[in-house]
C-alpha cells in the first residue's frame, strides 16, 4: 500500500526505500525512537551478563522500561529470544535504572510495573502468530 505526504490540500505518493540490511533498520528506529514509538533512545546493542546483546533499549513515556529486537528474515525464535531479554530485564531493574539516571537524569522514576517488548521483523514463522 502507497504512502502519501500532503501539502496544501495535494497528496504527493511516497517513493519506496527498502532498507539495506538489519543494522540499517535498527539505526533508523533508534534514531526516531521518539517520533516513531514516544520511547526515549537509552542503548543500543546493550551487553547482558549471559552473553546477549540487546539490540535497543529505552523508556516510553510513562517511564516504562522499553525492550526493542530487530530480526531480518523470519526467524521462529524472536519471541522467545525477546521474552529471554524481558526476563533479564526484570532480574537486573537496578542495572537498568542506573542506566536511566546515566542517560536521562537522577529525577526520572522508572515504572518497573509493566516492562515492554517490542519485535520488529520482516516475517515471522507460523510459530508466532
Amino acid at each position: 500500500m502507497p504512502l502519501f505526504k500532503t501539502s496544501n490540500q495535494k497528496a504527493q505518493k511516497l517513493l519506496r526505500k527498502d532498507f539495506a540490511n538489519e543494522k540499517e533498520l535498527q539505526h533508523f528506529v533508534e534514531t526516531n525512537l521518539e517520533e516513531l514509538f514516544g520511547i526515549r533512545f537509552l542503548a543500543t546493542e546493550y551487553s547482558t551478563n549471559h552473553g546477549g546483546r540487546i539490540d535497543s533499549l529505552g523508556l516510553d513515556e510513562n517511564n516504562s522500561p522499553v525492550i526493542i529486537e530487530y530480526k531480518w528474515g523470519e526467524n521462529s525464535a524472536i519471541i522467545n529470544q525477546g521474552l529471554f531479554y524481558l526476563d533479564w530485564l526484570v532480574e537486573h531493574i537496578a542495572e537498568f535504572q542506573l542506566l536511566v539516571q546515566k542517560k536521562l537524569g537522577q529525577d526520572v522514576e522508572v515504572d518497573t510495573g509493566s516492562p515492554r517488548l517490542i519485535l520488529i521483523a520482516a516475517s515471522y514463522s507460523k510459530f508466532d502468530e
